[in-house]
């Protein structure tokens, strides 16, 4: 860290949100490809945490850094949590929302968090789910950022088009000559997606680069920006923001605006809401060029690009065996995937669905997602391995009244005590050692013990040992969906 007192203060704010629907069936609301590891510079680091190494790293090597937020959603804080942990060094506060309003209301929550004691960082704001290829690239783009925050104006990142792209937002820069002494331009206008003819004039007229949703500014230049463009969205906010309750978990600290006042927010993009209307006005905008290998990963399509190619352009995980196949990606979960003669095929399987898709038409499988949710389909939302704050289940069998999980507790973390109305379940311990409470009973159990839980009775599952806890739970009953749970105590507040 830079200890200089002369060195601005950064606060990273990695805006943790979106569900990832173009990369179905790896991402899923209940697993979004933020927290997935897919591409770049670490293949065994997720994107969220890719994001929080990077810009963190950047920041120490020019500024004083601060302790990161991160906004994120209720559901989806213990995997921020366990991915936090994996990491060194890494301290964070996770504001919570109770519900997606986009961005704007994100980043207000950040910067009113930031100012909170009187203090006034540079907010250095990423998305969670894009990869860098080039790190020290992106390094040097981030301290001309941090420089022009420094001074007061706002800096965006724009990445030089690499095609047509329609998909993207693009920001209209001035000409060469107005190139600043750190290496920015001002921002002339900003462009919605265009159509593919436009974005084909774009390229050939030059001075056009896409938005990434990079921004670099002031804690203090944000709330005052909002307040020109957007009182309700920051009169609202605030009213979420002084309602708020906190509560820790080891060493982070959760943060949550007061729910109903949140819901009430307007719901607009940062972009929307103050960014495209700066240029022109007193709020000065400046453009930073990031040719660093930047990538949203918007889609399958955008995954084989950044992937490591084979001589016939194939990307390729997991167990796969490929004859006379090009320019494709086979990506695999659980099992072997094969393939005979094919080109440009996007093949994505999972242990509950298999995607088959043309390359080209990756951006599509949106509406697949869509037609699984209209149909009330499980595989819209949760894989049929589901993360918990106490560890995972995996739903290994299921048929008519009867239904088998796979359980794996961490050590010392308990469920709730629960109970329900129209199952029983069987608990049989294949590793470590299990303490159950059952109704007036609490009882330990050891590997190839086992127990049975009523219908009805008051239960819980605990691991008291130093070591992961794993059983096998059959259920049986009428009705044996996860709606049938009533929870008397939980330690994740969610009774």
């Amino acid at each position: 860290m830079n200890d200089n007192p002369l060195t601005p203060s950064v606060l990273p704010v990695i805006l943790c949100g979106g569900s990832g629907t173009r990369l179905w069936p790896l991402s899923r609301s209940g697993f979004p490809k933020q927290f997935l590891v897919l591409s770049g510079d670490d293949s065994k680091k997720s994107l969220f945490q890719q994001a929080i190494e990077r810009t963190q790293s950047t920041i120490e090597a020019h500024a004083s850094l601060r302790s990161a937020l991160i906004v994120t959603n209720e559901e989806h804080r213990f995997l921020v949590l366990d991915q936090l942990r994996e990491l060194k060094d890494v301290q964070a506060t996770l504001l919570l929302e109770p519900s997606g309003r986009n961005t704007a209301p994100a980043l207000t929550l950040a910067a009113l968090c930031a100012t909170e004691r009187g203090d006034d960082p540079i907010l250095l704001i990423t998305p969670a789910d894009q990869t860098i290829q080039n790190r020290p690239a992106f390094d040097v783009a981030m301290q001309s950022a941090l420089a022009i925050a420094q001074s007061g104006a706002i800096a965006i990142l724009g990445i030089p088009p690499s095609a047509p792209e329609t998909g993207y937002g693009y920001i209209k820069a001035r000409g060469d000559e107005k190139v600043q002494g750190n290496g920015s331009r001002v921002v002339e206008r900003f462009v919605e997606k265009p159509n593919l003819e436009a974005a084909k004039q774009y390229l050939k007229e030059g001075g056009y680069y896409w938005n990434g949703g990079m921004f670099v500014l002031k804690a203090s230049v944000w709330l005052a920006a909002l307040k020109d463009f957007r009182p309700d969205i920051l009169e609202a906010t605030t009213r979420a923001w002084q309602g708020k309750t906190s509560d820790a978990n080891g060493d982070a600290l959760f943060m949550r605006p007061n729910p109903e006042a949140f819901n009430a927010i307007p719901s607009e993009s940062i972009d929307y809401a103050v960014i495209e209307r700066c240029p022109g006005s007193r709020f000065a905008i400046k453009m930073v060029t990031l040719d660093a290998g930047w990538n949203d990963l918007g889609a399958w399509d955008a995954v084989w690009q950044v992937g490591c190619q084979d001589a016939y352009g194939n990307v390729t995980h997991g167990d796969t065996v490929l004859d006379k196949t090009t320019n494709s990606l086979v990506y695999s979960s659980t099992r072997l995937v094969s393939t005979v003669g094919v080109d440009s095929l996007v093949i994505v399987e999972t242990a509950d669905a298999v995607l088959v898709a043309d390359r080209k038409n990756s951006q599509e499988v949106k509406a697949i997602v869509s037609q699984l949710e209209q149909e009330g389909r499980e595989e819209r939302n949760l894989h049929r391995k589901v993360n918990r704050p106490w560890g995972w289940y995996d739903s290994v069998d299921e048929g008519e009244r009867f239904k088998v999980k796979r359980i794996q507790v961490k050590p010392g973390a308990s469920l709730s005590l629960q109970m329900h109305h129209h199952r029983a379940e069987h608990w049989i311990v294949v590793k470590g050692i299990a303490e159950v409470t059952n109704g007036e009973k609490v009882i330990r159990l050891k590997e190839n013990e086992s127990t049975y839980i009523p219908q009805g009775e008051k239960h819980r599952l605990s691991n008291p040992g130093t070591e992961p806890l794993e059983i096998i739970e059959v259920q049986s009953g009428s009705y044996l969906g996860e709606d049938d749970i009533v929870r008397f105590e939980d330690v994740y507040k969610r009774a």
